[in-house]
């Protein structure tokens, strides 16, 4: 067999001298080798990408599950027991004065709060997979890499800037979420910049927790993240106007950057709500849906 080989391999190299005939063979191994890895090395990266791709999906699915558990728990009474509601029997846990601190918060809410208090809210908006609660800290990066449950994730969770109050109010709530390859989170956002899906779904339910509240988008459009020192309109950076004027010229900036004209316009003194994620057609890029509480 070795003699059958090494015939087959030297055929085509019988005008070479011996030792050229070796050089060759060498070459031709070498090659062969080279082949091999690179093969090989396909082969391990396409193993590596289908398994990040399984760990992704898998990982989704799981935090879509979460989430539904989480949504199960508005309104629930799991906390509660035989020695009197949630706020009472944890009190008496913890030694702390909770129906204080809980006297004003929705009923629906009080067993997602007792389970973290950064919750701050829950925004849904009907027919979409958009349907998470809303948490808020001191600062607007811990909800970037960290789920409900304060676990890190890469999902993240929709959080509210930390410069608004939900409790004495503010011009406008900006509310932040990631836009995901899975779908989750704020990626549906983008779809509307079409007319027609922003027709199917013109309303956006966000509740805090101490009120709940129905609002209609006005405008969809791109943005992105300006330097400190630009003087573009920078939608992320509208909490309050200082006056009406300020107001009315926000408004404006936003209407022309829109889409499409929805026909729904404010006025000083309503209430905002503004929705916002990430953008990949520019570096540094932002979608932003505004809407205006009705209810």
């Amino acid at each position: 067999m070795a003699k059958k080989e090494k015939e087959e391999n030297t055929e085509g190299l019988e005008g070479y001298s011996p030792e050229m005939k070796k050089k060759i063979l060498k070459e031709l191994k070498k090659r062969e080798r080279r082949r091999k890895l690179l093969i090989f090395s396909f082969a391990l990266m396409g193993a590596a990408f289908l398994g990040y791709f399984a760990y992704y999906y898998l990982s989704a699915g799981k935090k879509d599950k979460e989430s539904g558990t989480l949504s199960a728990l508005k309104g629930s009474d799991v906390l509660k027991t035989k020695q009197g509601g949630t706020a009472e029997y944890l009190a008496k846990l913890s030694g702390r004065d909770t129906e204080a601190e809980n006297r004003d918060i929705l009923d629906k809410y009080l067993t997602l709060y007792n389970k973290n208090k950064d919750i701050i809210g829950w925004i849904k908006i009907d027919g979409t997979i958009i349907d998470y609660p809303v948490m808020q800290t001191g600062d607007n990066e811990y909800y970037l890499d960290h789920d409900f449950d304060k676990k890190d994730d890469r999902a993240g969770c929709i959080f509210l800037d930390c410069r608004c109050d939900v409790k004495q109010g503010n011009d406008n709530f900006i509310l932040y979420g990631h836009h995901l390859t899975s779908g989750r989170m704020f990626s549906g956002l983008s779809e509307y910049e079409k007319e027609s899906y922003y027709k199917n779904h013109p309303y956006i339910c966000f509740d805090t927790i101490y009120k709940e509240g129905t609002y209609q988008v006005m405008y969809a459009f791109r943005s992105r993240v300006y330097d400190a020192t630009d003087v573009n309109f920078k939608y992320y950076d509208f909490i309050d106007a200082a006056s009406e004027e300020e107001f009315t010229s926000y408004m404006n900036e936003m209407k022309e950057a829109s889409y499409y004209d929805t026909g729904v316009t404010a006025s000083f003194g309503d209430e905002l709500l503004t929705l916002s994620t990430c953008d990949y057609k520019e570096e540094n890029g932002r979608f932003a849906v505004v809407a205006k509480r009705i209810r």
